[in-house]
């Protein structure tokens, strides 16, 4: 059998889920887990907004995907995997997804969760029936995940570059959604290292008119100026552009606070009444600025990772590009 393990580590591969943990580490701490039984899971919930990556990759690659699961299966000793689909990517992929799986111990799972879907504790409770909230950590899903057992998640990226690297194919490249004011919408493969300047112009995308991006994810990503496209993208590989001059940034914000606000998960009240107070006061466009920051604040309490993400763009947006435009408003 090969070692995938070594493999993944001589690679540097990262997990391209959005946290981008080292996945040659995750898999060794699953191979030395001790339990009679162990899962694997491929999160292909993609709940966030201009994220689209790996709906193109069940689309266009599901062999490579499917082969990268049957990889953990057999290289980790699992009992089982579950390929965790949205409801749109189930009804679009399923069938022909079933037929590449085969006899395979990979089970299609559907479940309609959301943003909070991609968090891989609450993923483990949807799949085991339950409601999608986050649990405690640790212990982490590599020692107690999918029914007390130790489990493997990765996203549907990451699994396609385990089965390149297995065939000796992978080029250290990642995918990227390019959407927003974009000339060529669409999913494109580059090298990783890139920086957000030269994928855009590669693909031909670098605006002609002054613009912004929303970077990492479609909701949860940092907003970078022209000045700051100097680096690699991060998180989910979403790159979102947007005119300076025609976008509505108070109808960008309503739309980001909708989204945290009705994909809450409601477990904790950082999160829960944050994410109700920002959608509410952005929508009535009645906005203090000083008890949004100090509801911002707040959220950094939340019980997960993603409640103490909400902040990111709405400062971003208030403090790079409001507050140059309209500083009255203040």
């Amino acid at each position: 059998m090969e070692d995938i393990i070594v493999k993944l580590k001589e690679a540097g591969l990262k997990g391209r889920g959005g946290a981008g943990f080292p996945t040659a580490s995750k898999w060794e701490a699953l191979k030395n887990a001790k339990g009679e039984k162990k899962y694997a899971i491929c999160n292909a919930s993609e709940g966030e907004l201009n994220v689209f990556k790996d709906g193109y990759l069940l689309e266009n690659y599901p062999e490579e995907v499917i082969d990268g699961i049957d990889i953990a299966i057999r290289e980790l000793g699992c009992f089982s995997a579950y390929l965790y689909l949205n409801k749109d990517y189930y009804e679009k992929y399923k069938d022909n997804l079933s037929k590449i799986i085969g006899d395979k111990p990979i089970i299609l799972f559907k479940k309609i969760a959301g943003y909070i879907g991609g968090e891989e504790t609450a993923a483990c409770e949807l799949i085991e029936g339950r409601r999608a909230q986050p649990r405690r950590k640790p212990p982490f899903l590599t020692d107690s995940g999918l029914f007390g057992c130790p489990t493997l998640m990765n996203n549907v990226e990451t699994f396609y570059y385990v089965s390149k690297i297995s065939k000796g194919e992978y080029e250290k490249k990642r995918f990227y959604s390019i959407n927003g004011d974009a000339a060529h919408s669409g999913v494109y493969e580059l090298p990783e290292d890139w920086t957000m300047e030269q994928v855009l112009k590669e693909t031909g995308n670098y605006p002609i008119f002054d613009f912004f991006v929303q970077a990492g994810g479609g909701a949860s990503g940092e907003i970078l100026l022209l000045s700051e496209l100097d680096k690699p993208v991060s998180g989910a590989g979403s790159i979102t552009i947007y005119n300076k001059e025609t976008t509505d940034v108070y109808a960008l914000m309503e739309k980001w606070a909708e989204f945290f606000h009705y994909g809450n998960c409601d477990k904790c009240l950082p999160c829960r009444e944050g994410a109700y107070r920002i959608h509410e006061m952005i929508k009535s466009r009645d906005i203090d600025y000083e008890t949004l920051k100090s509801i911002f604040n707040s959220l950094n309490s939340s019980f997960c990772a993603l409640g103490k993400g909400i902040p990111l763009p709405f400062t971003g947006l208030i403090e790079k590009v409001i507050k140059n435009n309209d500083k009255n408003n203040i």
